[in-house]
């Protein structure tokens, strides 16, 4: 049959687990999932727990564990297709017709499985065998057990050109090329990929064997020539993987899955290390869920694998400068995928020192540490960014700010992105104007807002700061929305301070609210010198009817989401007329570069039109709230209004 892994999702996403497993079995809620004895061991307290969300069911005593196919597979002992044709009728989907094509694929992907399992078979055996001594001997000064050893298959790739050809002579040769452990370039013979290394294999989901991780030896001076560790492969790579085949591709494929999926689930954490031996030494000291990639950069569908197992992954790369770029490219890859609850968590380790280094010289306590305090996302660009370059000028500073908000901008899901930007804006704000710098009181001439906190401030909005405001919502959409969002401030003289950088801003350019800019940073710096509250701008303020439409304008609100939205909307309103003298100034490239030109034009427009969008929509959740309450309202009028029919007919 040709089931296509899209089809068997389907059918996975129409089919209630619970539901299924509750036939046989009596469940009991917890929380988000279901929880009972398990079925398949003698178990005296609930350890097997169903999960409808994530589709799958799992017990933490015997570590039983899979779908609703594998239930009836397992638990009623149907066959694969009898359990697809059940599942298939009660979810009303039609069970794809024969395919050849689709079969004879099938059959060889078994094939090629035959194949690396061979492989692994002679690989292991190599190990074992006197050929296997030196790597034996490696294998043991990195204080390997058998145990350990015949659990994650280290096996042994001698140094030769056709030993596994010879070996697997069985195997059409075409086969083991496209596994990837013959090698053939331009025509020659085809030649073992690995020669004189340690091997791993890499497995599946299912634990079958994919491809294969090999680690050269470090030659040793005066070694007997041939021996394993007079091997130099000058200019070979440390570590090689497999080349993308059939069954291996390493950018969706993550080391030690299949063993660290149970366990993560378990302990509710993942951890991310960037090579073969930090996993196995994360294994040897009792931390077995980790993985690794395929010594290439983290890439979407890896960390979406990662979120199928934990909400926040832990990254804990080397401390070198490398692991850090590596974290950081990671960092990059996931931004875009961010979504409510679901994020990174990064570990960062000594310098010089990898896990295993660190497990060695400082034992896994140590590690556990640095486990259990781990840095955010948002932490970790603030501090790559921040110590990328030396930020002497006001130049540097502005390079900052601007690193960081694209990296905020990176960000699909809107609401992440606004508190990325909000959160981001803070940090750059309290770097680039700490207090001490807002002493100084701002002329009219002058850049410097803040008012000295011994100054008294003025009880209200001076006349002319009301009659510039007044002014302004005769310029209008733009300058209404001006209004509005400087009104706001003046009602929640608290979320000044944090503005404060983004109010400078905007001062220089729109030089015609400079006056009331500076009297609302002069309050702010009186609230921060423990100063009297300033007297709220509903009293001094003349509002335009449209302004009310904005929630930070309406007494009652909620505090939080007002606050929330006038972050957004003083963001949008200093981003605006940046955009636009962009737009003036790349239209006047046109002549010179137009191709270029066009393309940063139609980048810029498409950002003016999302906030046109954002600001439409900061004023239909208003106009939501306020039809909510017009109905609430209503109702308790037609309620009264009964009521009063009910006593006069008494």
């Amino acid at each position: 049959m040709a089931l296509s892994p899209q089809w068997l999702d389907e059918l996975r996403t129409r089919t209630s687990l619970s539901g299924l497993v509750r036939r046989t079995v009596k469940l009991q809620r917890a929380g988000n999932e279901w929880k009972a004895c398990c079925p398949f061991h003698h178990d005296k307290s609930p350890s097997f727990y169903v999960n409808d969300a994530k589709g799958f069911y799992h017990c933490f005593g015997c570590g039983a564990h899979g779908d609703a196919i594998r239930w009836l597979t397992d638990n009623q002992g149907l066959a694969f297709m009898d359990a697809v044709k059940d599942l298939a009728a009660e979810a009303g989907l039609e069970v794809p017709a024969p395919d050849p094509a689709f079969a004879a694929r099938a059959e060889q992907r078994a094939t090629l499985h035959d194949a690396t399992q061979a492989a692994q078979d002679w690989f292991v055996a190599n190990l074992a065998s006197p050929a296997g001594a030196q790597a034996r001997e490696y294998l043991n000064a990195r204080e390997l057990d058998a145990r350990t050893i015949e659990r994650f298959g280290f096996g042994w790739a001698p140094d030769e050109r056709t030993g596994l050809a010879k070996a697997l002579a069985h195997i059409e040769q075409p086969l083991l090329v496209e596994t990837g452990l013959l090698a053939s370039v331009d025509g020659k013979e085809p030649y073992d990929r690995f020669r004189g290394r340690i091997t791993l294999p890499i497995q599946d989901a299912r634990g079958r064997v994919i491809g294969f991780g090999g680690r050269i030896l470090e030659a040793k001076e005066n070694a007997p020539k041939g021996s394993p560790q007079s091997t130099t492969f000058a200019g070979a790579p440390k570590y090689l993987n497999s080349p993308d085949t059939p069954l291996f591709d390493k950018g969706r494929t993550l080391y030690n899955l299949h063993r660290a999926g149970p366990a993560a689930r378990k302990a509710g954490r993942v951890i991310v290390v960037e090579g073969y031996m930090d996993v196995v030494a994360l294994a040897r000291a009792g931390i077995e869920e980790a993985v690794a990639p395929m010594g290439t950069a983290l890439t979407e569908q890896q960390l979406e694998l990662l979120w199928r197992l934990v909400d926040k992954p832990v990254l804990c790369f080397d401390g070198d400068a490398a692991g850090q770029r590596a974290a950081m490219r990671a960092i990059t890859r996931a931004l875009p995928l961010l979504a409510p609850g679901r994020s990174l968590e990064i570990v960062r380790l000594p310098a010089g020192l990898d896990p295993d280094d660190l497990l060695r010289q400082q034992g896994a306590a140590a590690l556990e540490r640095l486990l259990d305090a781990p840095s955010t996302m948002l932490e970790t660009i603030w501090q790559h960014e921040h110590d990328a370059q030396v930020l002497a000028t006001p130049e540097d500073k502005a390079g900052l700010k601007a690193r960081l908000l694209a990296h905020a901008d990176t960000i699909a899901d809107r609401d992440i992105r606004a508190l990325y930007r909000r959160e981001l804006g803070d940090r750059f704000s309290a770097f680039a104007f700490p207090r001490r710098e807002r002493e100084a009181p701002r002329t009219t001439q002058g850049t410097r807002l803040f008012r000295s906190p011994g100054q008294a401030p003025s009880p209200r909005l001076s006349p002319a700061g009301t009659a510039q405001l007044r002014q302004s919502a005769d310029g209008g959409a733009r300058d209404l929305f001006a209004n509005a969002v400087l009104t706001g401030l003046s009602s929640h003289p608290g979320e000044i301070a944090r503005h404060a950088e983004a109010l400078l801003q905007l001062a220089e350019d729109e030089p015609r609210l400079g006056p009331v800019i500076d009297e609302l940073l002069d309050r702010a710096a009186v609230l921060e010198g423990g100063g009297l509250a300033p007297i709220s701008a509903s009293s001094t303020f003349t509002l335009s009817p449209g302004n009310t439409r904005f929630s930070f304008l309406v007494e009652g609100h909620d505090p939080e989401e007002a606050r929330e939205d006038l972050a957004e909307a003083v963001t949008l309103l200093v981003e605006r007329p940046a955009l636009e003298a962009a737009i003036a100034a790349v239209t006047a490239r046109f002549a010179r570069e137009p191709e270029t030109a066009f393309a940063e034009q139609q980048r810029l427009r498409k950002r003016k039109l999302e906030i046109e969008t954002r600001l439409g929509h900061l004023a239909r959740k208003r106009a939501a709230s306020a039809a909510m309450e017009d109905e609430i309202e209503a109702h308790a009028y037609v309620a009264a209004e009964a009521q009063d029919t009910g006593r006069i007919r008494e």
